[in-house]
């Protein structure tokens, strides 16, 4: 598969260039939505070497994506009162129906962009979505997202993860309905990917920061303190295509080269990566696993749940752009797990530590189903991978499982297509 400028992105790359140099501008008229250029379901051939689940046909995989966008629409997306146009949201979930975090928004921005064409309502919840995301503007770049909501009373800064979906979403949504309607969505890309860029990537390191609040020299959190589910690859070279901005390449080559070394020194046998890593002490800023408690908790430095979302991550680089040193890192996580749970996908235990010894001792579809796209790259594995999609792919838990799972079943029945790559 080629990686190019698709023809949409051409010819609105000029309107671009002029109209990001003024402050985005969203229509308050009624949203009139567009009939979908590539709409669900898509079948997408992913790189060769690759595989899908092969038990079930497709039409059933397309069924059980639809049984799965159909929940979690129900239960996770909620329309903001008093708002005209509408403004959607992604509840946080059981345990808090009234939060909502970027994370979501940009969940909820890219299924959306992928679900048109079955859903009818899909480009007026798309951008229901994005203006809930203008309305609540992160207080330190204003460009980015606040990345939780209700904001605290000073405000919230950004996180990166839900900006850069929030990105890609756009680009998709440029090129699945153009950007001549109610909302320029080659405009308001270019102002994003332009405000991640400056803010939130390292300008020494290359390397995702955690958000807009993060000091590239600071101390304890700077430009060497990346979280791993950071490293979108695929995402990164959608923004290359679409800008012409090498910066995306650098950033790429920059996180690749963190996943190798910290594979080789810190997770040989399993490939895992940790949920944050941290420079050690001296001039060459060599990564490593991150101390408890470092952000979040006593998990920081293992494979928990920031970095459950990895093999997902870098598997898309291998699925859309068929990369090598994804291909690579991704089957070296994909190959243990099988050797791990002997083939048994519902022994998959709820997080890790780097050398593969279990955290939790339960089954998730959150843990599960981003190893299913990894496994996607291993076609030795055809069986594992029929078994783990039988395993999520009815199951239904709460808002950030369901969302992931969702994400990798639009991937794993071949409906998860690039911006940047030719249908």
């Amino acid at each position: 598969m080629r990686s190019v400028l698709s023809a949409a992105f051409m010819l609105a790359w000029p309107a671009v260039l002029i109209i990001t140099a003024c402050t985005p501008v969203v229509s308050t008229a009624t949203p009139t939505p567009q009939p979908p250029y590539r709409p669900f379901p898509q079948h997408v051939r992913y790189a060769d070497g690759t595989i899908r689940p092969n038990h079930l046909p497709q039409q059933q995989l397309d069924d059980d994506v639809r049984a799965a966008y159909d929940h979690w629409k129900a239960r996770y997306l909620k329309p903001v009162p008093d708002t005209s146009p509408i403004q959607y949201r992604v509840s946080f979930g059981s345990s808090n129906p009234n939060r909502t975090v970027s994370e979501g928004q940009g969940f909820g921005m890219i299924i959306t962009a992928l679900m048109a064409g079955y859903d009818p309502d899909a480009q007026t919840i798309f951008d229901g979505l994005w203006r809930f995301t203008r309305a609540h503007p992160s207080n330190r770049d204003d460009r980015l997202m606040a990345w939780e909501v209700p904001e605290p009373d000073r405000g919230a800064s950004s996180a990166f993860d839900g900006d850069a979906d929030m990105a890609y979403a756009l680009l998709l949504a440029h090129a699945q309905w153009g950007s001549d309607g109610d909302i320029n969505y080659a405009a308001e890309a270019q102002t994003l990917i332009t405000a991640i860029r400056e803010s939130t990537i390292g300008p020494d390191s290359n390397l995702p920061m955690l958000g807009d609040w993060v000091k590239p020299k600071g101390y304890p959190y700077n430009q060497y303190t990346p979280r791993t589910s950071d490293f979108m690859f695929s995402h990164f070279r959608a923004y290359a295509a679409f800008t012409g901005d090498d910066t995306w390449h650098r950033v790429i080559q920059a996180g690749q080269a963190a996943v190798d070394h910290i594979q080789t020194t810190y997770s040989p046998d399993t490939g895992l990566l940790p949920d944050f890593l941290v420079a050690q002490s001296g001039p060459d800023h060599l990564l490593q696993p991150a101390p408890p408690r470092f952000l979040e908790g006593p998990h920081d430095g293992d494979y928990h749940y920031n970095a459950g979302r990895v093999p997902w991550r870098l598997g898309m680089d291998v699925l859309l752009h068929g990369d090598p040193v994804s291909t690579a890192q991704v089957q070296k996580m994909a190959r243990w797990i099988v050797r791990d749970t002997g083939g048994n996908p519902k022994a998959i235990k709820a997080g890790y530590r780097l050398d593969g010894t279990p955290n939790g001792d339960y089954f998730t579809t959150f843990f599960a189903a981003p190893f299913g796209v990894a496994v996607m790259t291993t076609p030795e594995h055809q069986q594992f991978l029929n078994d783990l999609y039988d395993a999520v792919a009815h199951r239904r838990e709460d808002y950030y499982e369901d969302s992931v799972t969702l994400l990798t079943l639009l991937v794993m029945s071949g409906n998860y297509w690039s911006p940047a790559v030719q249908p």
